[in-house]
This record gives structure tokens, sequence and C-alpha cells, in this order.
């Protein structure tokens, strides 16, 4: 029995209410901890504990206190014997303790706390968490460090942390350098970075652009101040570069027409899998079987490398120097084996073009039809497609000379955001279904 035993009531109630809980859908009858480690005793405390459930396991960070601070409530898990249990990653003084583990190389029962070969870390910085992640929570430190917690624990080769070594190795331009690492036996716990400071997400710079556009609706996307396509241009050429940069560190391939065949016969099962919840999608049916079969008609063989593997708009970050891509994992609920393989870099192409859609519709949502500000999206989107396509161009192939293959993947990514939305947010499912109706017809 560890000391978190008697928390397992209490975690019943409060894991199904946090962001980074994947089980919120399944019935969560019980949770058991399989490990639990001390990493500061006293009062207050810091326990690293891996819970069990279900749904998985999962990394959470406990704090001890006798007395709560009233900033901390919000974090509260429960009480036992006289001690309040909470998350600590809302806990300065507790979070404090990470980056120092880190720089002073420590173990800990079997955790490794390890800074990367070469890089000095001072401790002495401030940590405040960031609020706005889902599967995954960040704390920052100061203005020098960012660390990445993975709530899911999974044994195995972390693309995330791999990916950054390999792009580090060969001296990316587009990343944030990898500082240092949390890791126990087989699993990545955390990856520590640089923060890039002063840093803006791509998501809010596409769609202030978009805003601008729609205060300007006599305006075409080209005469508006905010005009986002030479962004969307250096994406591009950033995006390709990135590619080039992991085929150097780790080298590439080819797939024969027998995995071709089977990633169609994946996405048919995608759409047989959300048809079945979402009968507004069965009017695009017979469309969306036949790109998907397009896709190999007449191919023989697919270049393939490592990819970013869940690219768009939130995962990039425009610096005084340039565009920078981060969050190298994946699709954080794709399997580990499908997140390491090898796969098509148009992939994160389709991906980047599906987000630049998103952009331009999100301020529609919700809002009676207006044909003049629907014209202008599809404008925006349109022109900011062919930009990033230009500009990846400029560095690697064309992406829009392999037409049928990126078509059938941003329309296999469409139908996953048609579950995703149908699921989460029913007033977004006009987003991809107007996608899916446009691409078909041709229109993209």
């Amino acid at each position: 029995m560890t000391e978190l035993t008697p928390l397992s009531d209490a975690l019943l109630r409060w894991l199904p209410e946090q962001r980074w809980f994947g089980g919120k859908n399944r019935d969560l009858s019980e949770v058991s901890t399989r490990d639990a480690v001390t990493l500061l005793d006293g009062d207050p405390k810091l326990v690293h504990a891996v819970l069990s459930t279900a749904d998985g396991e999962y990394q959470l960070l406990v704090g001890r206190r006798r007395e709560l601070p009233e900033h901390l409530g919000h974090a509260m898990i429960g009480e036992v014997d006289g001690y309040v249990y909470y998350e600590a990653v809302h806990d300065t003084e507790l979070m404090g303790r990470l980056l120092t583990l880190i720089a002073e190389d420590t173990w800990v029962e079997g955790i490794h706390f390890a800074p990367e070969p070469g890089a000095v870390i001072v401790p002495a910085q401030r940590a405040k968490p960031v609020s706005a992640e889902q599967s995954n929570t960040s704390v920052i430190y100061g203005t020098e460090y960012i660390l990445k917690l993975f709530r899911r624990v999974v044994a195995g080769p972390n693309p995330d942390l791999q990916l950054h070594r390999a792009l580090q190795s060969v001296g990316s331009k587009h990343i944030a350098r990898p500082l240092g690492a949390i890791t126990d036996e087989f699993v990545v716990l955390g990856i520590l970075q640089e923060f890039l400071q002063g840093a803006v997400e791509g998501w809010a710079m596409a769609t202030a652009s978009v805003r601008d556009l729609m205060a300007e609706a006599d305006l075409h996307a080209a005469e508006v101040g905010g005009d986002f396509a030479g962004e969307a241009f250096r994406l591009g050429q950033s995006v390709a570069e990135v590619h080039a940069d992991l085929r150097k560190a780790l080298g590439s391939g080819q797939e024969g027409p027998e995995r071709l065949y089977e990633a169609v016969q994946a996405m048919h099962r995608r759409l047989d899998a959300v048809l079945a919840d979402v009968p507004e999608l069965a009017p695009y049916e017979s469309a969306l079987r036949a790109v998907f079969e397009q896709a190999r008609s007449g191919r023989s063989l697919v270049d393939v490398q490592f990819i970013h593997g869940d690219l768009h708009l939130g995962q990039v970050l425009r610096t005084a120097t340039g565009w920078r891509l981060i969050d190298f994992e994946g699709e954080p609920a794709a399997p580990l084996a499908e997140r390491n393989a090898l796969r098509s870099p148009l992939r994160d192409v389709a991906g980047m073009l599906r987000s630049f859609d998103y952009a331009a519709q999100q301020l529609l949502v919700g809002h009676p039809a207006d044909h003049q500000l629907e014209v202008r999206a599809r404008e925006w989107t349109a022109r900011n497609r062919e930009a990033f396509c230009d500009g990846y161009a400029e560095v690697g192939d064309d992406p829009r000379e392999q037409g049928p293959l990126l078509r059938a993947l941003e329309l296999d990514k469409a139908v996953y955001e048609v579950a995703y939305e149908h699921g989460n947010r029913p007033d977004w499912l006009t987003v991809p279904l107007a996608s899916i109706a446009r691409i078909t017809a041709g229109e993209d």
C-alpha cells in the first residue's frame, strides 16, 4: 500500500474532470497507484505517481501540505489524515524541485532527471504552469526553459524526444533546443527545452489575419493589412526544411503498393466508423471512397520518412528569427508504433492545409450565414494554402504534384475531424463537412 492509496476514491472523482484524462467517456470504477516516488520530503512534500486506470496509465505529480494556500485551492484532490493532497504542477516551489533535479543529473528510485549533453541549466527560475494544454502539461521556468510533462505513461521510444535530438544533431534552426529529460527505464516522462520567449503561435497569427479580413469584408485577402500569405509561404519553407533535416538525420525509404493499399484500407475503416455515428457524413461517402481509391491508382512507390505527425497552426511558433515547430510526439491518441513509423511527409502538409481551413472558418461558427464573409473565408483559405505549398515547393518537392495522395490524406483528416466535432463541439461540425463537400467537388 502506498501513501496515495487512501486517495483512490478522491481520484475517482477528480480524474474525469481533468482535460488531459482520456477516459472521460468510460466507466471509471477503479484507480490504483502503480508507483509512487518521493521527490521532496517534508511540508510541502512532492510525490511522483503513476496511476493505473481502465484507460491506461497516467503520470501525476502530487503535492502534500498540512495547510493548502488559497491560490492552490483549485488544485486540491482530497484530504487524508490531516494532510491536503493536490496537483503539484500549480505549486511554484515544488516545480522548482524538478528543474534542480535535472540540473544536477539526479537518480531518484529509478527515475532519471538528466540534462542533455552539453546543456548547462540554471535551476533558480520561477515556475509557472501553462494552462492552455490538454493532452500534456507544461511548466515554464523564468524566461529560459519549458518542461513538458507527458500525462500518458507509454513504454517505448518517445518520438518527441527522439526527433528533437535528431534535429538538434544536424543543427536544425526550426526547433526549440532540447535541454533535458525525465525518464523511467523505457518511459519518457518529460522533456526540458529552451523557452522561446516572445514567440507567437501560428494559430493566433492566422486567426488575427482572418479577423482583419472580416472587418474589411469588401476587400480581398491580398488587400488587407493583416494578410498572412507571406507568413504562410515562409512556414511552408520551414516545414520543408524540417522534413529535409529529418531525412538527413534519420534517413528515408519507400513503401510499395502493399503498404499503400493498407493505408487506403485504414482510411476506409475510419470512414466506416464515423459513418456509423455521424449521419451527416453519408451524402459524401461515395465521393470520399473514390478519392481514397484514386490515391493508390497508378502508384507503385511512396516516399516515407519520420515526420511531425500532428502538424497544424497550433504546433508552430513565429519567433523573431523565423518559424519553429514544436511537439513532435504525433497524434497523442495514436498507437506508439504508428507514431514511430516512417510515413509520407504529405501527412504533415495535409494537416497544415486543414488548419488553414479551420482558421478561416472559426469566426463564422455559431453566427447567421453571411455570404460575403463566407466568400472571404474561402478566399483566405485558398490564398494561404497556395502560399504554403509555394513555400514548401521552393525547398522540397511540390506537394501539389502528388495531388491524389495529398487530397486523400486531407480528406482522411477531415473525416477524423467530423468524428471529433460530433463528439465534442457539434456546432463546429459544419467546418469539416463543408471542406469535404468542397474537396470532393474538386474545388481545391
